[in-house]
């Protein structure tokens, strides 16, 4: 009697990348959520980590550059092992400086990895312009023969110092990156009013929810 068994049922292979923000680590709400969110959805978890980064990044592009290339040789070394070829799906969850160090390793790598991008400075739509260029539908195997088409998403405070929103639309408009817009949020999307900030982050972490789904 043969008693192997078939599991008819395709279960995609898929993967979400943290590659949080200076001083905004992975056991903060936007980051600490998501990663919630996409391990509940079947993705294998990684987190980068960062060496240590000079201080005053706020306001100094020169200090800014070299926190992003510190960060980014830290991540090129994290990242070589990774067999990216092999996921069906690929999602990249990054906060602050953290959208340029993803789209930036997407873009070198012509990695077709789908972008959650919580306060993108303005200096992250180079790379993120980038990796638009990477970006292609993949044809998932499943009983549905379903198509999980790449893209991206962004959210912004208006009320973000570390960026200007009008500029922050501009830069998104000119290459179609859907911008949510929170009215009077900060770089970490909150405004001070704790009831309020709750129900900032549960409209941001439905809409990511709704977002993984589809990957």
């Amino acid at each position: 009697m043969n008693h192997t068994s078939i599991d008819l049922e395709y279960h995609p292979k898929k993967i979400a990348v943290l590659f949080p923000g200076v001083g905004y680590h992975t056991d903060k709400p936007l980051l600490y959520y998501s990663k919630k969110l996409a391990k509940y959805l079947g993705f294998e978890i990684l987190e980068v980590a960062y060496p240590p980064l000079p201080s005053g990044i706020k306001g100094s592009p020169d200090k800014m550059e070299e926190a992003f290339l510190l960060a980014r040789a830290q991540i090129e070394d994290q990242l070589s092992s990774i067999p990216f070829a092999r996921y069906d799906s690929v999602v990249f969850l990054s906060k602050s400086i953290g959208t340029a160090l993803a789209a930036s390793y997407a873009g070198d790598h012509a990695l077709p990895a789908q972008h959650v991008y919580y306060t993108p400075v303005a200096a992250s739509f180079p790379f993120i312009k980038e990796t638009l260029k990477s970006i292609r539908p993949i044809k998932v195997t499943a009983p549905k023969d379903d198509t999980c088409r790449p893209k991206q998403i962004g959210f912004h405070g208006t009320a973000d110092s570390w960026a200007e929103t009008t500029q922050i639309q501009a830069l998104a408009k000119q290459i179609n990156l859907p911008l949510h817009l929170i009215p009077n949020a900060d770089h970490s999307l909150e405004t001070g009013d704790v009831l309020k900030d709750l129900d900032i982050l549960k409209e941001v972490m439905t809409q990511t929810f709704h977002f993984l789904k589809m990957c």
